[in-house]
């Protein structure tokens, strides 16, 4: 992480000057400094930061930014806190602008089928905000109840939906930023269709915080789906025949809402956590379909399952679905209770990753982290978003410090994705945790002019420095 060389009585004036413009937004308790020194990565910053303003309005975001340029101090845009690539860690010498309490849903314009608002909504609060209007936001990340829609644009974020229903980045039609200096920006439009200029507003999205501050989003809203819900659960003997099933569904035009690989070591442990008989260590395929063709797209995707030699339970009960679904959310639950454990070694922790390949390389890179697992001697159970090629591989070792090994672990799974023709990070982000490999996937030419528009929209490299660009 970037930390400014300044002494104690910058600090103190940096302080002084945002409690005078901002009041009691301003926040020196040990409590919140704490916290910002972390997120869901694992990762946790050497020394607290300055302070933690915790803006209530846009005039606020941009009363601390133009301090902030003032004094050259770096900020921090935090949400949650939810992320898992250390993009909102913050320390010495930083300011936290948190926005978690800019959470106002502006507007509902059904007729439009759009939303406005603020960034600190909680993903799932907006939906419950749609409820009587027929209409959803389709974005769906894992961390829906407690993560917030700014969060999730600036990360990108995915999750269980993104197959059938897209990623946050295809459901944002216009942003309000505020930029290093305090300047408001309005970006993209409240129109379906829109093409003037250079998209700013997608090149926001997923920007972590490094171009400029959310402070209002204009998002796509969709009708709710019809028809009756058919969830399947499938075993299979081995999660290379689980994960092209999984391709053969793809192959047969099926879009199901969820598809949800686990492979044996996942299997094993949520079956421990839950204390379910889990037979031979088998894998475990999820599928769920929705809308007006969901019966005959589940009858079909279950004959795939059965032809490749799956065992298949297929059911439109909401209830019995809900169990089957229950066997996929208990992944990080039990991740989290072995690490708990530290398989044996006393406390232990558990590294997130989060690579992306074509769907029909799927089983290839379950081959490679099986591989990478045994040669390295490590547990890394594995969870992948089917649907579109999304593997979750986690690390689990004991201790709070990630081993070398691990890193060196991480680092060839990282190889073997981009090899396939994937990406470093389907959803979570580069943050911290993958800065070192972002100019293995972009090249140094397209790294370099990166860098270029960085220093267009932030000269001072004062929004969150040390953050995907070493």
């Amino acid at each position: 992480m970037t930390t400014p060389s300044r002494g104690p009585s910058d600090g103190a004036a940096v302080v002084a000057a945002l409690r005078a413009a901002l009041g009691d937004a301003v926040s020196v308790e040990i409590g919140a400094l704490e916290a910002a020194r972390a997120d869901r990565s694992g990762h946790r910053s050497l020394c607290a930061p300055l302070a933690v303003v915790f803006a209530g309005s846009i005039a606020d975001v941009q009363a601390t930014l133009r301090i902030a340029t003032a004094h050259e101090t770096p900020v921090v845009t935090r949400g949650a806190g939810t992320g898992l690539a250390g993009g909102s860690i913050a320390g010495l010498g930083e300011i936290v602008l948190s926005t978690i309490r800019m959470n106002r849903v502006l507007e509902i314009a059904p007729a439009d089928e759009l939303a406005v608002v603020e960034p600190g909504v909680i993903n799932a609060d907006l939906n419950v905000a749609l409820e009587g209007h027929g209409l959803w936001f389709a974005p769906d990340p894992a961390s829906k109840a407690i993560s917030t829609i700014g969060g999730n644009i600036a990360t990108g974020a995915g999750g269980l939906l993104c197959a059938k229903y897209g990623v946050t980045r295809e459901a944002v039609l216009g942003l309000r930023v505020v930029r290093s200096d305090g300047t408001l920006l309005e970006l993209g439009h409240r129109s379906v269709k829109g093409v003037t200029g250079l998209d700013l507003t997608a090149l926001m999205i997923g920007s972590e915080g490094t171009l400029g501050v959310i402070v209002e989003a204009t998002v796509k809203l969709l009708p709710v789906p019809t028809g009756l819900t058919w969830t399947i659960g499938a075993w299979f003997a081995d999660v290379r025949t689980a994960a092209a099933a999984s391709a053969a569904i793809t192959a047969a035009r099926v879009r199901p809402a969820v598809m949800e690989l686990l492979d044996a070591r996942a299997v094993e442990l949520i079956g421990a956590h839950l204390g379910l008989p889990v037979r031979d260590r088998r894998a475990y395929l999820l599928v769920q379909t929705d809308g007006s063709a969901s019966e005959s797209e589940a009858a079909l995707a279950a004959s795939i399952i059965t032809e490749l030699g799956g065992d298949a339970s297929l059911t439109d009960d909401l209830v019995a679905g809900e169990r089957l679904l229950a066997i996929r959310r208990a992944f990080h639950p039990a991740m989290e209770a072995y690490a708990r454990l530290g398989a044996g070694t006393g406390r232990g922790s558990v590294l997130i990753e989060d690579v992306a390949v074509p769907r029909s390389r799927l089983a290839e890179m379950f081959d490679a982290i099986g591989d990478i697992e045994s040669r390295h001697d490590l547990v890394i159970p594995t969870v992948a978003h089917a649907g579109d090629g999304n593997l979750h591989p986690n690390f689990l070792f004991g201790g709070d410090v990630i081993p070398d090994r691990v890193w060196a672990a991480a680092g060839e799974l990282f190889e073997v994705a981009l090899a396939l023709g994937g990406t470093l990070t389907g959803e979570h982000g580069i943050g911290l945790l993958k800065k070192r490999w972002l100019g293995d996937e972009l090249g140094s030419e397209q790294l370099a002019l990166q860098r270029q528009i960085k220093a267009v929209f932030d000269p001072l490299n004062i929004l969150n420095p040390g953050k995907v660009f070493s």
